[in-house]
């Protein structure tokens, strides 16, 4: 049922889907500017497709001292303030009570802008078009004193820019912006979150790091990861699976290495993705050599139809798998798998091609469900780790166990850990079952 309800596998996703329709904007010099924490990864792939600055702008909900979820007004920053005294006089909140909210709230809005921005100004906004970006919208009260606040530092346009919202919401907002533009409108909507399969909380460090990564940095700069600290032993490596496409793969071999796991990393991510080289890193330590590995070219990436291409990413995987056991040095390893989100189906569907030749598969908030016409012939022994919070991605990994009838197989759950396993101490224990499980399987399973 999760997986019939969303429309995104995640904000990135929903961003890279949304920019096409705002390519018209390109030639008018727009700045592109997020509400956080939500819309900022949704913000950075509009920013880093259309080349435009990055920015965002705090606002915050001012609610009743005595419901908090009922809005009265709002704040921006700026000094930005819309209080709608109707309401305050009909729910009878006294003026101190109501000051006391806005202090409390004009608080917390400072201290998010200047965990954001520090004491840099925002970036100018006169005379020009701005795209304003969120994950989703429900009221649309939010964006519309944000919307006021971007005028009132000269803004010449204001387009307000979602990937979901409830049906006519374009026509609803229509007076309070220039143009809205709502990828999909669904019918049964009653929250953004439930259009998604991945709404883990934005971390204010991935606000920031996206932050620097697109204030005014040219599209062709932009890394999806940042670039990995160097680790000593580690090489890079190419291999060429068809004539003219050439993958590049990051390769440690500790010393007496007792198995060799290979990592298919998922949608928007690549080798460097900093959760699969912490997990390589405790793997290496524990005598795995890893081989963390892009399956697709830099340019191939950048279409999300090769992403979720299960078939062309498998394929690609035999053939890494194929030039490993060609290897002279790794030849004689155990061979493993770890896939994470569309890279765990790729595993699994590469597992069931080559049968007893791959050790074991361990899958870190992954899509088995991508992989459902494979799972009955996967013979590989595969261990499903997934966060407790991660609850719709859960419940594609229990219906993909169910199917798991030729292989021994597991779904450990870590408890309170989101999609991206962010907590403190998750990706340590997912490195910790892995290790165990793929220590499990050293010998060849019957």
């Amino acid at each position: 049922m999760a997986d019939r309800l969303a429309l995104f596998v995640d904000r990135d996703e929903a961003g890279r889907r949304l920019a096409p329709s705002l390519d018209r904007f390109r030639d008018s010099d727009p700045v592109v500017v997020a509400l956080p924490r939500g819309g900022v990864p949704v913000a950075f792939e509009i920013a880093r497709l259309l080349a435009a600055p990055l920015d965002i702008l705090v606002v915050r909900k001012v609610g009743s001292p005595f419901r908090p979820e009922y809005g009265v007004g709002a704040i921006a920053e700026g000094g930005f303030r819309e209080i709608r005294h109707d309401e305050v006089e009909l729910t009878g909140i006294a003026a101190a009570d109501l000051d006391a909210v806005i202090a409390a709230e004009s608080a917390e809005m400072e201290r998010r802008r200047r965990r954001y921005r520090g004491d840099r100004e925002p970036l100018s906004v006169e005379g020009r078009t701005v795209l304003l970006v969120d994950d989703g919208i429900a009221t649309g009260g939010t964006a519309v004193v944000a919307a006021r606040a971007l005028r009132a530092r000269g803004a010449a346009a204001v387009i307000l820019a979602v990937p979901v919202g409830p049906p006519g919401v374009e026509r609803r907002l229509a007076r309070d912006f220039d143009e809205v533009i709502c990828l999909e409108e669904p019918h049964g909507f009653y929250s953004v979150g439930q259009f998604y399969v991945d709404f883990s909380p934005v971390s204010d460090a991935e606000v920031i790091h996206l932050l620097e990564l697109g204030r005014g940095v040219p599209a062709s700069r932009v890394a999806a990861d940042p670039p990995p600290d160097p680790v000593p032993g580690e090489r890079t490596i190419e291999i060429e699976p068809e004539p003219n496409v050439l993958l590049a793969g990051d390769l440690r071999i500790p010393a007496d290495a007792r198995g060799l796991v290979l990592f298919a990393h998922g949608a928007g991510s690549s080798r460097r993705s900093p959760r699969n080289r912490k997990v390589a890193s405790q793997l290496n330590r524990g005598g795995f050599a890893t081989l963390l590995i892009d399956l697709l070219t830099q340019l191939e990436a950048g279409e999300r139809d090769n992403v979720f291409d299960i078939g062309m990413l498998t394929g690609r995987l035999l053939a890494v798998t194929r030039w490993v056991q060609d290897d002279a040095e790794l030849r004689t390893l155990p061979i493993f798998y770890f896939g994470a989100s569309t890279g765990a189906a790729a595993a699994l569907r590469a597992a069931a091609h080559v049968g007893s030749d791959v050790h074991a598969v361990v899958s870190r908030g992954g899509r088995p469900d991508l992989a459902a016409e494979s799972l009955d012939l996967v013979r590989s022994p595969t261990l499903l780790i997934v966060g407790g919070a991660d609850w719709q991605v859960l419940a594609l990994n229990e219906e993909a166990a169910e199917n798991l009838v030729s292989c021994r197989h597991q779904v450990a759950i870590v408890p309170g850990a989101t999609h991206l396993f962010e907590e403190p101490g998750a990706l340590d224990l997912v490195a910790q079952l892995a290790a165990e499980w793929f220590s499990r399987f050293l010998t060849a399973h019957s």
